[in-house]
């Protein structure tokens, strides 16, 4: 458990805005240890293949559906006939997203490291994020405002789902010689039992 790892992914939007630092403290002062970290510019290619090889067509049903869903919310009927055509048009449109411009690309560490970042991130809207997550206080963005723009909610990062889905995201964006393999200084109180070596 105190081994679990996470992929964080800064979008362009959170790169853009000076960001990054920020959104680093806050998964870093809960005690999560970074691992690995990297700039780039993915293409659409890369980008399409870290949202399909992860989920594949279960997950491209499964936006459809829910997009499908959306549309019938508001009143509206689904430009597209299928579930699997309008999870496609939501992952083209998540790719042209993330490979707009530079991303910074994270791996964490720790005791319950993907539910804990996901607490700490907010939920994926961030109109709907709770006030204290990094969605909920640092951007203003919303569906509705990404329908109306025809556009992907920019909502600042990505981050793993689960403990599978982080696994296959991160052998996607990192070789194994990138993720460093080192003590942490703060895991002596974080993990150690008796807390012992404190007193001199």
């Amino acid at each position: 458990m105190k081994n679990e790892r996470t992929l964080v992914i800064i979008k362009p939007d959170g790169v853009q805005r000076a960001l990054i630092g920020e959104i680093i403290k806050r998964y870093e002062r809960t005690g999560l240890k970074l691992i690995a970290m990297k700039m780039l510019i993915v293409d659409e290619a890369m980008a399409t293949k870290h949202y399909y090889e992860v989920g594949g067509d279960e997950w491209i049903e499964e936006v459809g559906r829910k997009a499908r869903a959306a549309y019938e919310k508001k009143g509206m009927e689904s430009p597209y006939k299928t579930n699997k055509e309008n999870g496609w048009a939501v992952l083209k449109a998540n790719a042209k997203y993330l490979s707009s411009g530079p991303v910074a690309a994270m791996v964490w560490q720790g005791a319950g490291a993907v539910e804990l970042v996901r607490k700490i991130t907010g939920a994926t809207a961030p109109l709907l994020a709770d006030v204290g997550t990094i969605r909920g206080d640092l951007t203003l963005d919303s569906y509705a405002l990404a329908d109306t723009d025809g556009r992907s909610v920019r909502n600042l990062i990505h981050a793993s789902g689960d403990i599978e889905e982080a696994k296959k995201e991160i052998k996607i964006w990192f070789r194994d010689d990138e993720i460093l393999n080192y003590r942490h200084l703060h895991e002596k109180i974080l993990y150690d039992v008796n807390l012992d070596g404190i007193k001199e």
